[in-house]
């Protein structure tokens, strides 16, 4: 990890509008969030659910239109793994198809080069395997496109240990040869202090504490975040 900055946010402010006929205005969701991720980090957010982690992640990606502040991307093309990995494949197509989506749509491609380079990823990633195998085919198809930045969004959580372990020594992996960085979403710290360097504390669309895992672990601050932690034991 280094100190240049792979992502950027800056005072963002999130609204939702209500749904319904009779719904008027709109709701705050995410309050003057503030952090810089570094290239090669695994930054770790972590809140109860509802703090806002999620869509801070769709908002850095660019997924709601109700924002204000400023996101800076210093990477291309930033993905998003997420939680269940059924829900985001398409289940009658191979894995071959599913990896090589991403390129086509891209369409910058010839067929002898999405060959050659979903191959390439289902190597990297270890497809075909026993463990994990949708969530690393999930993995792949974020990695097809050669992302800067992974958002994680609670990508181990529905895993068994073993599993888990498996996903998070493949993260690791790709961090340590790819120099890949990570906003890494769990509400389980233990997970968090395991791989991360760093980690945001996120309570009512607010960050409420930041800092090196060991730090934030050993000496936390804030009340909340020493709850969190007192609920993790």
């Amino acid at each position: 990890m280094n100190s240049e900055p792979i992502l950027e946010v800056r005072h963002l402010n999130v609204w939702y509008r209500p749904s319904g006929v009779l719904c008027r205005g709109r709701q705050q969701v995410l309050h003057d969030v503030s952090f810089d991720l570094y290239r090669g980090e695994i930054l770790g957010l972590v809140g109860e659910s509802g703090s806002g982690k999620s869509t801070l992640a769709r908002a850095i990606l660019g997924m709601l239109p109700d924002c204000e502040g400023e996101i800076i991307h210093h990477s291309k093309r930033p993905q998003m793994v997420f939680q269940d990995p059924a829900s985001a494949m398409n289940p009658s197509r191979t894995v071959e198809w599913i990896l090589s989506e991403p390129l086509r749509i891209y369409g910058k491609y010839d067929a002898a080069e999405v060959q050659r380079r979903v191959a390439e990823i289902m190597k990297l990633v270890g497809l075909p395997h026993s463990g994990g195998q949708r969530q690393r085919v999930c993995i792949g198809t974020a990695l097809i496109q050669k992302p800067g930045l992974i958002i994680a969004d609670e990508a181990v959580s529905a895993l068994d240990v073993t599993i888990q372990a498996q996903i998070l020594e493949l993260i690791a992996r790709l961090r340590r040869e790819y120099g890949l960085s990570y906003l890494f979403i769990s509400h389980d710290l233990n997970v968090v202090y395991e791989i991360c360097d760093r980690c945001l504390v996120m309570h009512r669309g607010r960050i409420v504490e930041q800092g090196p895992v060991e730090e934030l672990y050993d000496h936390p601050k804030e009340d909340y975040t020493k709850a969190l932690l007192a609920a993790a034991e």
